[in-house]
């Protein structure tokens, strides 16, 4: 048996202290103002549809030292400027930091006239017609890509089809095999009837998709990281940084549904990308197709792209240089921790730099 001692001193004084930082954290929270999303200046160069291109302002006095711009291809879940939280946590900050011109797909919020998008309207489509602005507008035939989770895996077969426009390609947290042990995510999705749910509710509500994200891990985020919350109320920075992660978790666009459909029937439930079964309007992708240099980003820690998710692109791309680079956290820390703009951004920046 354990035995317990309760000083009634230190209990009241813990208590004292419990209701000093929540007085003080509902005044900050009152004081927080409108919360930004995303920091670094940017200008809209293209638009279709919902989507929107941007270019990002580089900070004065940073010149690009790599001649082809950086195209960033983000996921359909979730927002963007993850990649731009705020300005000492900003992977966009610290691409350019690193010498690259830095472009950046906003897809913004499908509706239900999206809801008959499919894959190839995204991939041949949209993320086409972008590459084309960007390499028209630098006088080139190819840039650079950077894809980032389902992003990553529009990037691979978006660069299967158009090798000839993709210089270097890079994917961070990017799933390529879809039925690892590890992969809770995907073991859910295996007996669902995709095609009723589709069918039935049409484009995917954003907010089933981001409960289903929390409920992998329900204790630590759903509930245990507002208890430790009381213990920053009482610095306002922390506050406001704190509320732009739950604006960014909160905020999820709908999925549009023919596009969700073949996303998880093709790519969880069959696994048909290991297998080279993944067709794209007209084509089959075969990632031996890709013979640009690959540079693999991924979590030790992650727990929606497990690392044995990622690891298997070295044997199916055609490239003859392929590098990983393994962070030691998890799937937003490698965007918003201060190891990741120490390590993660200079390390893309000198890949890309020596291509």
């Amino acid at each position: 048996m354990i035995n317990f001692q309760i000083r009634p001193d230190k209990l009241a004084e813990e208590m004292a202290d419990y209701s000093r930082k929540l007085g003080h954290g509902v005044e900050n929270l009152i004081d927080a103002g409108e919360i930004d999303t995303g920091v670094t200046a940017r200008t809209a160069v293209y638009k279709e549809d919902k989507l929107v291109l941007y270019r990002y302002d580089r900070p004065e006095g940073v010149e690009a030292s790599n001649e082809a711009p950086l195209l960033i291809v983000y996921a359909l879940v979730n927002r963007p400027y993850m990649t731009d939280i705020q300005e000492d946590r900003s992977t966009i900050r610290g691409l350019m930091d690193a010498g690259q011109d830095v472009y950046l797909i906003d897809w913004g919020y499908p509706d239900s006239s999206d809801y008959a998008l499919t894959m190839d309207d995204y991939i041949n489509g949209y993320i086409d017609r972008c590459v084309d602005h960007i390499c028209e507008a630098h006088g080139l035939d190819s840039i650079n890509v950077l894809g980032i989770c389902q992003g990553g895996t529009f990037s691979l077969c978006y660069t299967s089809m158009h090798q000839d426009k993709v210089r270097n390609l890079v994917t961070m947290v990017t799933p390529v095999d879809f039925k690892t042990p590890d992969n809770l995510l995907s073991a859910w999705v295996q007996h669902i009837d995709i095609d009723l749910l589709v069918d039935t509710i049409g484009n995917i509500p954003g907010e089933l998709l981001n409960w289903t994200f929390l409920s992998l891990k329900p204790f630590s985020l759903t509930g245990q990281k507002y208890v430790n919350m009381v213990d920053v109320l009482d610095d306002p920075k922390k506050v406001k940084n704190f509320l732009r992660m739950e604006k960014w978790i909160f905020d999820s666009p709908d999925q549009a549904g023919e596009t969700f459909r073949q996303f998880i029937k093709d790519f969880y439930q069959k696994n048909a990308l290991m297998a080279g079964e993944v067709e794209i309007g007209e084509n089959v992708i075969d990632l031996a197709n890709i013979t640009c240099p690959v540079l693999n980003i991924y979590a030790q820690q992650d727990h929606l792209v497990p690392p044995d998710a990622s690891t298997p692109l070295g044997g199916l791309v055609g490239s003859d240089d392929y590098k990983e680079l393994a962070f030691p956290g998890g799937h937003i820390g490698i965007y918003v921790s201060g190891r990741a703009q120490k390590e993660v951004t200079p390390a893309i920046g000198e890949w890309l730099s020596k291509r």
